[in-house]
């Protein structure tokens, strides 16, 4: 299995024959950013299946529809909040019969798209998070599903918002998860790990990445230096740049 960090929150995994790509968007999609991370090219009859945990513009980007062009084996599965109607992919010059070709889902249910079977969770900002078990791989991620407790809102609103991520995270508890991605945003300060621990606390995911990063990559690794509990540390997973290669050898 292969893992490329693309960039944010998106990430590539290779898994035999079948390439799994989460929440890709183009890398000038965001304003006063500039994400330099690039999808790989592939084999014309690819499996592909591109996964957009919602619509915001760090986490979507319309123009990966396109890639049905390219793919004719390309697969999307799409929260609901992201709206493509007929005519709106005609008016963007996009065959509006790659909405065939993608399934909409909704938080607290169960699909099978091919060969993988997919568990969805409720997040905590819009959209969805994605549980996907392919291969005998299984892998987990987040979206926007994190605790944002943030500095100065009261403690009304960041109790509820840890209540709500529990939640969450408490559905995976007894899952077994080998890879996941988590959001580990800086722009929550003091809070930024909260989150993040609290998964590597209650799930046992043999790998766990943060991502949602902003790319400010260095606080992650000074956190895992200073974590006490080794076992868990060692589970988290240090990013250093976009396009950063993750290999795993098959159990």
């Amino acid at each position: 299995m292969q893992i490329i960090f693309i960039h944010h929150s998106c990430f590539l995994v290779e898994i035999d024959d079948k390439v799994l790509i989460f929440d890709y968007f183009n890398g000038d999609r965001v304003d006063g950013f500039h994400f330099g991370g690039k999808l790989p090219t592939y084999e014309k009859d690819t499996p592909i299946y591109m996964f957009a945990s919602h619509s915001h513009a760090d986490h979507y980007d319309m123009d990966i529809l396109r890639m049905a062009d390219q793919y004719p084996n390309i697969r999307y599965i799409f929260s609901k909040d992201i709206r493509i109607s007929p005519n709106f992919l005609q008016k963007h010059g996009i065959d509006p019969s790659v909405r065939e070709r993608v399934t909409f889902v909704k938080p607290d249910q169960t699909y099978q798209v091919d060969d993988l079977k997919i568990k969805t969770l409720g997040s905590t900002d819009s959209g969805v998070a994605f549980y996907v078990d392919v291969n005998g791989v299984t892998l987990f991620h987040a979206g926007d599903l994190n605790d944002w407790r943030m500095e100065h809102v009261g403690e009304l609103i960041n109790g509820r918002m840890k209540r709500s991520y529990r939640h969450e995270i408490k559905k995976l508890k007894n899952k077994p998860i080998n890879v996941a991605f988590v959001p580990c945003d800086p722009r929550l300060g003091e809070y930024q790990f909260e989150g993040l621990t609290y998964f590597l606390e209650t799930t046992d995911a043999e790998y766990v990445f943060p991502m949602h990063m902003w790319q400010k990559y260095s606080e992650v690794n000074s956190f895992k230096k200073k974590m006490s509990n080794r076992l868990m540390a060692d589970r988290l997973m240090v990013i250093s740049q976009e396009n950063q290669t993750f290999l795993f050898e098959e159990s």
